[in-house]
């Protein structure tokens, strides 16, 4: 179906440069649109450099995307990362990191986006790259966890905002994803944990990145111009169930 193609469309995927974002990314050219990456480190052609942990003025970035991309009509905004330590110990600066990166960045990066493109007459989409942590609680995972709870409603909220610009805002949740970032607890405890996670999986197998793409060029797609404000959950059935698959 031609509803599916992304041809004609330009797109800026935030923290594309690995895991997750650079698997939409390539997912987002693979059907036909124009994309402009997005990264802590250097990059070259149609990549921008920036770290969007901080409280500077998101609109300059936001600026040099539209620069690229004139048409520019879609924005992934998949930046994110993990800085808990147990919660007894956690730091205000880890609270503070947490939130500028993961939710301040957002907003204020989808209300750069939507001032734009409401200049340019209306119309486009937005997809939020949440969490499964959105909606279930993780040990010592307190800022985390409140993050994308938030990105969960921030999501909903911008949608009913959003509408009457004709920008659809929908996101994505993924659960358990093999991407840098997971590595580095997956791994050390690879026997015990992976095993743990495989049985309550329902597909029996943890995520990769590319299982993530599909989903969001869905809804960047016209095959989902009816659709705002919804949450696709990618994790394999892990929160579907309760018990998961006993061991045998």
């Amino acid at each position: 179906m031609k509803a599916f193609s992304l041809e004609g469309h330009a797109a800026l995927v935030t923290g594309s440069s690995q895991g997750i974002g650079a698997a939409i990314a390539d997912g987002l050219e693979a059907c036909g649109a124009a994309v402009v990456r997005h990264g802590l480190q250097p990059g070259e052609g149609s990549y921008l450099q920036a770290d969007l942990s901080d409280t500077s003025d998101k609109s300059e970035l936001m600026q040099r995307a539209f620069a690229l991309q004139p048409g520019l009509d879609t924005l992934v905004l998949n930046a994110g990362s993990f800085f808990d330590a147990l919660f007894l110990e956690m730091t205000a600066e880890a609270w503070d990191k947490t939130i500028a990166l993961n939710l301040r960045a957002t907003f204020f990066l989808a209300q750069a986006f939507a001032r734009k493109r409401v200049a340019l007459g209306g119309g486009g989409s937005i997809v939020i790259v949440s969490s499964t942590n959105g909606f279930q609680a993780e040990a010592d995972s307190v800022a985390y966890d409140t993050s994308k709870g938030g990105l969960v409603m921030m999501t909903r909220s911008l949608a009913v905002s959003l509408a009457p610009h004709g920008i659809r805002v929908n996101g994505i949740a993924p659960g358990l994803i093999r991407t840098p970032l997971t590595q580095q607890w997956m791994e050390p405890r690879a026997h015990d944990l992976l095993k743990h996670y495989e049985r309550k999986i329902l597909l029996g197998k943890v995520g990769a990145p590319a299982d993530c793409a599909g989903a969001v060029a869905f809804l960047c797609s016209a095959a989902a111009s009816y659709i705002t404000g919804e949450i696709i959950t990618i994790d394999g059935g892990l929160t579907c169930t309760q018990i998961g698959k006993m061991e045998g």
